[in-house]
């Protein structure tokens, strides 16, 4: 559970899209271009797409847009935050992120990316779309202006280059028609997670049941390479003629179009296994404790308050964080902040009879949603299951002995 925690803060704080990393904001050009370099060089306009890296805060790659106009050739990032901000973690657990535009020189696009496949799409903009662009961008670069509240499913350094894009395609930009099949966010999210299954168990252990509405096409350009493909066959409307909207496309950096990621989660470390062995070590102890009528309250201990713990932070990020998609989440259901006193109470022998009762309710409801669990919106881990069944098999064993007289030793004859 300590290794789901961390792996959360990793997986969150770097989020969807980030860099990572920081670059000395370079001097920005004039905010509006001189005349004559206007008409001397025509704007050139890109969408560069990176493709994952192995580590928790890339592996859902990244994306910016690059703008080339004579010796102006700027890459610019949506996704670079500054971690040494005053409050930085307390904000992020708000979900008060805020992230930057930052405008990185060509000789710096790739640093940070090394290994990483590069795509660049030149985007077939009319000239005043293309300045329209240049403009924004440079405006939108400026300090009084760079710095967004990061959503990490709605607002992130993928969706910004689209809805740029968008803008400057204007009425005429058609995407390619979707496939039938429906997709939801945490089935993108899996697929990108598919190496990494600690990762994929904290998504879906702080991601609540919004995660699983059907997407519109929009929306799954949340992801880089997605909205890469999409624009790869889009058109545009120009002069009453449909044209394609990436003119041409070049692979600056070309390596694995499947990302540079890691193997798979051997399977002895993975969640399942985990859970799996959380719950084989709970039925022996439960035996245990059964044959000589007593509970193991050091091991509740242990139990119940690392899944109190974890029902904290669940409880924080759904009535407390303005996070999206962290509430409404079916989880709190079997982790939640008053599995502590299960902790505490069955130490006091006044307080037992208390902690039968809880124990009695908590059984009841963790059970109810394990039977119930296909038949709510919420798509689920399945570790939870061996770890519910484990929060279960312990709350049902102090049910029954809780009540009971503890056993002495037997007399010598």
């Amino acid at each position: 559970m300590q290794r789901l925690l961390r792996t959360y803060y990793l997986t969150m704080l770097c989020a969807l899209c980030a860099t990572g990393t920081l670059e000395a904001m370079p001097q920005l050009p004039p905010s509006e271009p001189q005349p004559a370099q206007e008409k001397e060089d025509s704007v050139h306009v890109s969408l560069v797409t990176f493709y994952p890296g192995s580590e928790p805060h890339n592996i859902w790659g990244h994306s910016e847009i690059r703008v080339h106009q004579g010796p102006i050739d700027l890459y610019f990032n949506y996704g670079v935050f500054d971690f040494q901000a005053p409050a930085f973690m307390w904000r992020f657990m708000l979900g008060e992120t805020d992230y930057m535009c930052q405008p990185v020189p060509r000789v710096y696009a790739t640093l940070g990316m090394e290994g990483r496949r590069m795509v660049e799409q030149e985007l077939n903009l009319p000239q005043d779309r293309a300045i329209a662009v240049r403009n924004f961008l440079w405006n939108n670069a400026q300090p009084e202006n760079r710095t967004y509240r990061y959503k990490f499913l709605s607002d992130n350094c993928s969706t910004r280059p689209r809805d740029i894009i968008e803008m400057a395609a204007g009425d005429g930009l058609k995407y390619p028609a979707m496939g039938d099949t429906a997709v939801t966010y945490r089935d993108i999210l899996a697929h990108y997670c598919r190496n990494y299954a600690w990762e994929k168990f904290g998504i879906d252990l702080v991601l609540g049941w919004d995660v699983d509405t059907v997407l519109d096409q929009r929306a799954t350009m949340f992801i880089p390479m997605i909205l890469m493909d999409a624009i790869d066959r889009a058109t545009i409307k120009t002069d009453s003629l449909n044209v394609p909207l990436v003119k041409a496309t070049t692979v600056p950096v070309d390596a694995s179009t499947a990302g540079k990621v890691k193997p798979p989660t051997p399977w002895y470390i993975s969640p399942m296994a985990v859970a799996l062995l959380v719950l084989l070590l709970t039925l022996l102890v439960s035996g245990r404790d059964w044959r000589r009528r007593d509970v193991s309250r050091w091991f509740d201990t242990m139990l119940f308050t690392t899944a109190g713990l974890a029902g904290c932070l669940l409880f924080f990020l759904i009535f407390f964080s303005t996070h999206e998609a962290t509430s409404p989440n079916i989880n709190i259901a079997w982790l939640h902040p008053l599995l502590l006193m299960l902790a505490v109470l069955p130490w006091f022998k006044k307080t037992r009879n208390a902690a039968r009762w809880l124990h009695a309710l908590n059984a009841l409801v963790v059970a109810l949603l394990m039977l119930a669990w296909p038949w709510q919106p919420q798509v689920g881990n399945i570790a939870f299951f061996p770890l519910m069944a484990t929060l279960v098999t312990r709350s049902l064993t102090n049910v029954w002995l809780l009540g009971k007289p503890t056993r002495g030793p037997t007399p010598r004859r």
